[in-house]
């Protein structure tokens, strides 16, 4: 277990991170957020971080602000795993650990010793926590894990844009993924306090994308019906009322939360100047039935006719649920955002993402920064594989270590 001071709920947990993904480390921040110790084996050039699935983020060095998010409350140790001894550190640092986090491909953990049956031979009840790209079974199983190729399978991306679009990849499939892998570790840490027994497992991309189109895949698989695997048009939704989008004069959308449309045609007729014992709209079904498109149209017109800024001042001075669609802007300045600590201040001024989950009593909380690679080589080694100053020192001249040089 780690010997840090306590710090959250899961100050007891030890967690070895050998992950390449963003996604895949993000399931190691969650933990890492909690207390847990968290350490990463990254290669001694780096290129551990450069993930392959992120290809548009800053480069690493002073505003790797991706790296902030992902590597914090670690400790890095820098060993290079392409040759022998240095697999044979990572096993050894390994079997300290209560759960093995990776997403590399099954016959690379196997070339390496690092695959579940090498390390239950060194801690029998490690959880061994993989993240991959179709699931552990199958002929995809040593596909590699690509967040859009798995997303592609879901059915999801056809039916996001309008009619006539080309299909839009949502991108949230992968955190989907991270926070699965988290519950999957936890779930195994309460059943090995139970029994004594650890277990792998694993977390995939298809399934976290087809988790994040548990709507639609649901009906569909108990309906059936292309209804479901084509777009819409927002000119077609089934409520004018809910779900819907309007655009406004200046470029920007509000989108309307009112499926019990009794409740509020009063007030929103009155906003936006249609009158509301207009026969034609005086019913539900006839405002979402036969009348549906035109009450679209009108509500069309009219919020057009006005800035986003007023419409929101409208629809809080009438507690209206509705509101306006946002860029990232909004969340990056709202106090709500901040109150929760959702979005957090780094040391140096930085704004980062925070903690998505509250509680009360033992809170997520920002430990450590993110380190540089191979920082707490040293500490790690001396501590952890029981290593002694000879042989670090021979490994360091051997290149199969770096970093942390006290």
């Amino acid at each position: 277990m780690a010997g840090s001071q306590p710090t959250g709920a899961l100050d007891d947990l030890r967690v070895v991170d050998l992950t390449r993904t963003f996604w895949g480390a993000m399931a190691g921040t969650l933990l890492g957020d909690f207390g847990a110790d968290v350490v990463r084996l990254d290669s001694p050039d780096g290129s551990s971080r450069e993930f392959p699935d992120d290809i548009e983020r800053p480069a690493l060095g002073d505003n790797d602000c991706m790296g902030a998010l992902v590597h914090r409350n670690r400790r890095s140790v820098a060993v290079d795993i392409s040759n022998d001894e240095g697999r044979a550190l990572a096993r050894e640092l390994s079997a300290t650990a209560d759960v093995f986090l990776t997403d590399l491909a099954l016959d690379e953990l196997e070339r390496c010793g690092l695959d579940e049956n090498s390390l239950r031979e060194m801690r029998e009840d490690i959880v061994y926590l993989r993240g991959s790209a179709f699931g552990p079974e199958g002929p995809d199983k040593n596909e590699p894990p690509l967040d859009e190729l798995a997303a592609a399978r879901t059915g999801m991306m056809p039916i996001l844009p309008e009619p006539g679009q080309p299909p839009v990849y949502p991108g949230h499939g992968q955190m989907y993924t991270s926070v699965m892998l988290a519950l999957g570790a936890v779930t195994a840490l309460l059943h090995r306090r139970a029994t004594g027994e650890g277990q792998a497992v694993d977390a995939s991309l298809l399934g976290g994308n087809m988790y994040g189109a548990s709507l639609d895949l649901q009906a569909f698989l108990a309906i059936g019906g292309q209804r479901f695997c084509e777009p819409v048009s927002r000119l077609d939704a089934g409520n004018p009322m809910s779900g819907t989008k309007y655009p406004t004069n200046d470029g920007l959308w509000v989108t309307l939360t009112m499926p019990e449309t009794d409740r509020w045609w009063p007030a929103l007729s009155g906003l936006v100047g249609l009158d509301s014992d207009d026969p034609r709209f005086a019913t539900h079904d006839l405002r979402c039935g036969d009348n549906r498109l035109l009450l679209m149209e009108l509500l069309d017109g009219a919020f057009q006719l006005e800035s986003a800024a007023h419409w929101r001042e409208r629809f809080n001075e009438l507690q209206m649920s509705a509101d306006v669609i946002e860029s990232y802007e909004f969340p990056a300045a709202d106090a709500q955002a901040s109150d929760n600590r959702y979005i957090i201040e780094l040391e140096d001024g930085q704004r980062s993402l925070g903690f998505p989950v509250w509680m009360q009593d033992t809170p997520a909380a920002m430990h450590r920064e993110a380190p540089a690679v191979g920082e707490h080589t040293d500490e790690l080694l001396l501590a952890l594989a029981g290593m002694d100053e000879a042989r670090l020192e021979r490994l360091r001249k051997a290149g199969v270590v770096s970093g942390g040089e006290r």
